[in-house]
């Protein structure tokens, strides 16, 4: 038990250097701007940010402002179309960031788009797409079965990115799958010209 013990926090602590590596190069390559204010605000939704935390910087792929700010655009949308969602924003690590509601939503669509941000991020692909390669015949048939339960196989998620670099992840869920399907391709056009 002891050596085991051993093992996993000796592995922790080289999965600890190779992130601190990978940010320091990421940091003297000009990849994340430090001390950008832009980020505090909200008002650049660059990628690979750093924001001051407790102890240290931590890199923000999407700010909280941008996220919030995006699911009220697809929020307005949504009642233009007569419907109530839960929207779900996360960034580039499937972490939640934004969850809204709508008045009327339904109960069972919360866990739904946080997953559809999820299997979004975890297959960098929209939640239709992976859809169409896991239908019966096709080689990723029975995904929906892995990651606990996590993964969703119709429309309503998209991965969203800056140039080529993913930065997040948006769920929709409380209308038929066209509809999510729909208005979650609404956000992710919405998120590209904010």
């Amino acid at each position: 038990m002891e050596e085991c013990k051993k093992d996993i926090l000796m592995e922790n602590r080289e999965i600890e250097a190779i992130v601190r590596e990978v940010i320091q190069k990421a940091v003297e390559g000009g990849n994340l701007g430090v001390g950008n204010d832009a980020v505090a605000n909200g008002s650049s939704p660059g990628t690979g940010n750093l924001t001051a935390a407790n102890g240290g910087l931590v890199p923000v792929t999407m700010p909280l402002a941008l996220a919030v700010k995006l699911i009220e655009g697809i929020e307005a949308k949504a009642a233009e179309w007569g419907m109530r969602v839960v929207t779900a924003v996360s960034d580039a690590a499937a972490r939640p960031v934004a969850i809204h509601c709508m008045d009327g939503a339904y109960i069972g669509s919360f866990d739904v788009a946080l997953n559809k941000t999820y299997t979004s991020i975890a297959f960098r692909m929209s939640t239709a797409q992976l859809g169409t390669l896991s239908g019966p015949g096709e080689s990723l048939y029975g995904i929906q079965f892995t990651n606990e339960g996590r993964i969703v196989i119709f429309g309503g998620g998209e991965v969203l990115k800056r140039g080529d670099v993913i930065v997040g992840a948006l769920g929709v869920s409380g209308g038929s799958a066209e509809q999510d399907t729909a208005l979650a391709a609404y956000g992710k056009s919405l998120f590209e010209n904010i």
